[in-house]
């Protein structure tokens, strides 16, 4: 896929849209739901060939699997987070999408708490 594939895709419908709205806000909504969700499967593909050079990278250096998925996982929700809250402020729920960034926040710091006890740890176990 090419960024002027996903360019494309964007005008067209972000001009849909800048039509559609003025008539049928509804609809707009729509159309920037079908239009990000269209992108973000084209996007699906590119994501398995990060991850899985990442993986390759990872077992090449001899890292463990749990800090690499731990990783991987805050990516995603990063990224997750990051659709959802911008479909949020695209219909006009700026309070919603900030939720939505929040509860990404927490779910991030959530996963990093086993990292942050085995950095602490190690910290604990070098100092006398």
């Amino acid at each position: 896929m090419s960024i002027l594939q996903i360019t494309a895709i964007g005008l067209v419908a972000a001009l849909l849209i800048m039509i559609v709205k003025q008539q049928r806000p509804d609809i707009a909504l729509i159309i920037a739901l079908a239009a990000g969700s269209i992108l973000l499967i084209m996007m699906l593909g590119n994501i398995k060939v990060i991850v899985s050079t990442i993986e390759d990278m990872a077992r090449k250096a001899s890292l463990d699997s749990v800090y690499l998925a731990t990783v991987l996982k805050v990516v995603g929700i990063a990224y997750i987070a990051e659709f959802g809250s911008q479909i949020c402020k695209d219909s006009g729920e700026g309070t919603i999408a900030s939720k939505i960034e929040l509860g990404g926040k927490i779910l991030v710091m959530i996963l990093a708490l086993p990292i942050l006890t085995a950095l602490m740890e190690a910290v604990l176990n070098i100092l006398p």
